[in-house]
């Protein structure tokens, strides 16, 4: 037989390849030799102060960080090679509570995590690029980045639920990230007494957030999809923040 020593890496551009490097003569079956995989830089930074890919806790809660896309409201990819989702691990336990609470009561329902831990560098980009809105409205959106965001001590996520049978994301009214008063939940009642907001969708909205306050998470008033696990003073007595 024939021994090869297989290198094998993907990146989110790249499809699999194993390059031959040396053979040797053996008795034995093929056996091919893999490396650890690449880790970017972010992810370094944030394995290096202790947060854990949510995958690892719960390896049903789907992940899809749209800032590691040009799906978002900068239309910019800003975290290139991170495709893991990130959280301090008490949070990312607590996610996992939540997405059995979910799966209990909906067993075709997953959550599905749209951000979680965020580099404060990406907390700058992201508030400079709405200068041109009010600081005052621009915090209903992107926390000040001299104050700091919960995302950023790894204690807060922004997430959806995902149907399996269809394949798609319930209807929640407005797209992730979207910039106006239909996606605060403090009006919501309005919102549906004025037939912006349908009663499906409200429903779609209190299926995520029971979940989630099951399992411990709060919600905030202006974006149906972001919960804390704690507020922002506990979370820096306890974290330090990604940088």
């Amino acid at each position: 037989m024939t021994l090869f020593l297989a290198w094998s890496c993907q990146t989110k551009t790249q499809t699999e390849t194993i390059q031959k490097i040396d053979t040797v003569s053996t008795k034995k079956d093929t056996i091919v030799i893999a490396p650890k995989p690449i880790i970017s830089e972010i992810e370094q930074r944030m394995i290096s102060q202790g947060l854990v890919d949510i995958q690892t806790i719960d390896s049903t809660i789907m992940v899809e960080l749209k800032y590691s896309t040009t799906d978002n409201f900068v239309h910019t990819d800003v975290y290139g090679d991170l495709t893991k989702a990130y959280l301090q691990v008490n949070p990312a336990q607590m996610l996992a509570k939540a997405n059995q609470f979910l799966k209990e009561k909906y067993p075709n329902y997953r959550l599905l995590v749209y951000d979680a831990a965020r580099p404060l560098s990406v907390q700058y980009t992201f508030w400079n690029l709405l200068d041109s809105i009010p600081p005052k409205k621009r915090e209903d959106f992107v926390s000040n980045p001299v104050i700091a965001s919960i995302h950023n001590f790894g204690s807060a996520v922004d997430l959806t639920v995902y149907d399996l049978t269809t394949q798609k994301p319930l209807d929640m009214g407005t797209s992730y990230d979207f910039f106006g008063d239909l996606a605060y939940p403090r009006l919501e009642s309005f919102m549906l007494k004025t037939k912006q907001l349908s009663q499906n969708q409200l429903d779609n909205r209190l299926i995520l957030r029971n979940a989630m306050r099951k399992a411990g998470y709060g919600r905030i008033e202006s974006e149906w999809w972001h919960f804390n696990a704690m507020a922002r003073i506990r979370a820096k007595a306890l974290y330090k923040i990604i940088e």
